[in-house]
């Protein structure tokens, strides 16, 4: 139990991925440390993110399978879904991994502080840092703490767009689209990056009528152009109207809908649609605002927090990871990035974060995954690149199992024989990318990849076979 006026070797500021898993490493690496957090332990992503979305997906696929049994020779009879009941299950989920979470705390030492931690200068050549009191809490006063080092991961927030202010009930974030107990009969979404289209995957897989609305030509912007072809079109032929090139302009509630006036971003003519909710999935800033990052000299640039090679601020004996300071948004690397904070804060004598090998995934379905370069980062480039792609098509696990959409790409440079980019569409992607993740983190040789036996039959099989595309060697293709 934290006491106030306590003195720290570091003190983390937000218990999200990036916090907490920060605030394990240095207590197990002798530091004593505190962890200050105003709402739940996990953060956005436990509470709010990763783990909720990820089990209303799960219960959305389940749902599908159930309603396509038939192709497999299964004959299911009255089924429903009381989607009510899918949103308390992923609540429990989200109740069960906070518990463990506290508990990991407790076991490692480290002291939780409840309330919302601000910097405040510093006292001699110790950090200052109080701590508010959050209105679910009986304690009255501000407490006080010092600390050789600071780590401030509070991650970020959902950005709405002018005219469209998230009212928690007819125009939402993220956040409030997980806690709706009914699906939407029709539901607009602007953005189709990964959080916009996992939402459309979920609502129209219980029956709600989704149009995705994106300003850029393909959806998934930041992937590689095949692999959005293909989930587009997936997507499409499971009933999601998606229009690309396209913005919202405009939204006005008549009565219990709301009326979205939708226009290409060239010109052209707009036109109006109606519907029951509008989500608005546009990205994230850093949440900067009432940290007292002034009191330290610390500027917010662009609604993120600039930081060097070794994820320290401006200020000396201060840090910040995760959403904070910019893309990728992703729970894995806020928690890589608390581990690496961690590390030096602690004394270690540590080579500059690596971020060239962060993958990324997205859980619609099929699902997409990707780490590296893609192949329009090739262009103009010295040197010659095999790329080679196997299609699920061709897999003997992907057939069995019915789900064919998608591939494996690899773009390998041929002077080194090394891997560049991998991308992957269809089933397992979020698993299939580890592996190619390590082969180009370790600079495996493609050659090596591709005396690599993989068990039969697997969807891990279509690695080793992409390889085999790309060095003119493939056997099933």
């Amino acid at each position: 139990m934290a006491r106030a006026d306590a003195d720290y070797d570091l003190i983390v500021i937000g218990a999200g991925p990036g916090g907490y898993v920060a605030a394990v490493r240095a207590a197990r690496g002798g530091l004593r440390t505190a962890l200050i957090e105003r709402e739940q332990l996990g953060g956005v992503c436990l509470n709010w993110g990763c783990i909720p979305t990820k089990t209303l997906l799960h219960s959305a696929a389940l749902w599908r399978q159930i309603r396509g049994a038939r192709r497999f020779g299964i004959q299911v009879g009255d089924a429903t879904f009381d989607y009510s009941s899918v949103v308390r299950r992923s609540r429990q989920t989200v109740e069960r991994l906070v518990k463990g979470l506290a508990l990991l705390l407790k076991g490692a030492g480290v002291d939780v502080i409840r309330g919302q931690g601000l910097l405040d200068g510093r006292c001699g050549e110790r950090l200052q840092v109080i701590v508010e009191p959050v209105q679910t809490e009986d304690r009255p006063g501000t407490l006080r703490f010092k600390a050789s080092k600071v780590i401030v991961a509070t991650g970020g927030h959902a950005c709405s767009l002018p005219g469209m202010q998230f009212d928690g009930q007819r125009i939402l974030s993220s956040r409030e689209a997980l806690q709706l107990e009914e699906v939407p009969s029709r539901m607009l979404i602007i953005g189709a990056g990964a959080i916009g289209l996992e939402f459309a995957d979920l609502f129209s897989s219980f029956g709600s009528q989704v149009i995705v609305v994106e300003m850029l030509p393909q959806i998934l912007p930041a992937e590689d152009e095949e692999v959005s072809r293909v989930l587009h079109s997936a997507l499409a032929k499971r009933g999601i109207r998606i229009l690309t090139g396209a913005l919202v302009e405009h939204v006005e509630q008549l009565g219990d809908e709301l009326l979205c006036r939708v226009r290409p971003v060239a010109e052209g003519q707009g036109r109006d649609v109606a519907v029951d909710r509008l989500l608005v999935a546009v990205g994230v800033r850093g949440a900067v605002n009432g940290l007292g990052l002034e009191t330290l000299g610390i500027a917010a640039e662009g609604g993120f927090v600039k930081v060097d090679g070794h994820l320290r601020t401006s200020a000396a004996d201060v840090y910040a990871i995760g959403d904070i300071i910019g893309p990728p948004l992703l729970a894995h690397v806020a928690s890589s990035q608390g581990v690496h904070a961690a590390r030096h804060a602690a004394g270690n004598d540590l080579p500059e974060y690596d971020a060239r090998w962060i993958p990324a995934a997205v859980f619609t379905h099929p699902q997409v995954a990707s780490v590296g370069l893609r192949e329009r980062d090739m262009r103009g480039q010295d040197g010659e690149m095999a790329i080679g792609r196997f299609p699920f098509s061709a897999s003997g696990k992907a057939v069995a199992e019915g789900e064919i959409a998608g591939f494996v790409k690899v773009i390998v440079e041929q002077s080194s024989d090394r891997l560049l980019g991998a991308h992957v569409v269809g089933p397992g992607a979020s698993e299939l990318i580890a592996e190619l993740t390590m082969i180009a983190r370790s600079a495996v040789p493609a050659r090596e990849v591709l005396q690599t036996l993989h068990a039969h039959p697997t969807l891990s099989e279509s690695i080793q076979e992409a390889f085999g595309a790309a060095l003119g060697e493939g056997i099933h293709i």
